[in-house]
């Protein structure tokens, strides 16, 4: 098998990745989602897909792009310097859920192809992605499932690429300036190019294929809880740690903006209703304080 990179049978494969988790959601949610085709003028475009106000998510959204430019920028060439000023291309799937009930988990994945060219002209590529989940109460059924998930995707490409990928999850999605985990994690991956491109492509369609049954199964069984004001108020106050994350950390999204790509799209991944307060602490024995001592500390959930 050839190991030239081919973005041609990677596109087509996002775009079926795309409908695939669509078909599903809308099917659970029972509403359709909204589709945005757009176009970039420095070049390449996307299809944004969706939700808000659903009958299960309140806001939602699965996005395609695949954008070109003529010089690579400063989020991309930052670990790359000699790669700086050179023409790129770059395509994914990019998804955040937001669902109304906050007994159901917030959840963020992608899976993404980038290629430029070295000074000498040789092709130079990686993949990467991720999944990771954001629960407000937490559930230890629904943590090993999720986790399990990630590792049946990886484990046909190498024993060792869940403890790493789950290591490299935990790291990045930190919130520092907080000394606190965005959620319970996940897996990340970025710059993959080891044992050519047939491999690693199989890895990444490996790991989009597995979301729908990583996350549905938990919010179908979430989803109709029973939950009050209190819930409510609390699933807003950590989405806003969410939002944090994003604005401060979050390479995608800041590759997004610098590379001029459609700002609502983009801006999808935050939350509809946040709230912030000075200070303040849940109350001790509350389920809501089990959050932070039980699920935020980065655990082996294999073996719990």
């Amino acid at each position: 098998m050839t190991s030239s990179p081919s973005p041609a049978a990677v596109k087509a494969y996002l775009l079926g990745l795309q409908s695939a988790i669509v078909a599903a959601l809308e099917k659970l949610d029972g509403k359709p989602f909204a589709l945005d085709a757009w176009e970039r003028p420095e070049g390449g475009g996307g299809i944004s897909r969706v939700i808000e106000e659903g009958h299960v998510l309140e806001r939602g959204g699965v996005n395609f792009s695949h954008v070109t430019g003529a010089s690579l920028p400063p989020s991309a060439a930052a670990g790359r310097p000699e790669l700086g000023g050179r023409p790129w291309e770059a395509m994914g799937v990019s998804l955040v859920l937001h669902p109304r009930n906050p007994h159901a988990p917030t959840v963020h994945m992608n899976v993404r192809f980038f290629t430029t060219t070295a000074a000498n002209g040789d092709p130079v590529w990686w993949f990467g992605g991720g999944m990771d989940l954001t629960p407000y109460y937490g559930d230890e059924d629904d943590a090993r499932h999720f986790h399990q998930s990630c590792h049946d995707a990886l484990n046909p490409f190498g024993a060792g690429l869940y403890p790493k990928f789950k290591q490299w999850c935990d790291e990045y999605f930190y919130l520092k300036h907080r000394h606190e985990a965005r959620g319970i994690g996940g897996i990340f991956f970025d710059d993959v190019n080891d044992g050519g491109f047939e491999h690693c492509f199989a890895m990444m369609r490996s790991v989009g294929d597995s979301f729908v049954n990583a996350y549905l199964p938990i919010l179908a069984r979430r989803k109709d809880l029973e939950y009050g004001e209190r819930e409510r108020d609390f699933q807003s106050y950590r989405r806003g740690r969410y939002v944090e994350f994003n604005l401060v950390y979050d390479r995608g999204t800041l590759f997004g903006l610098q590379s001029g790509g459609r700002t609502e799209a983009i801006l999808m991944s935050m939350p509809p209703l946040v709230k912030w307060r000075y200070d303040w602490h849940p109350e001790a024995g509350s389920p809501e304080a089990r959050l932070t001592l039980d699920f935020l500390p980065h655990r082996d959930w294999l073996q719990a």
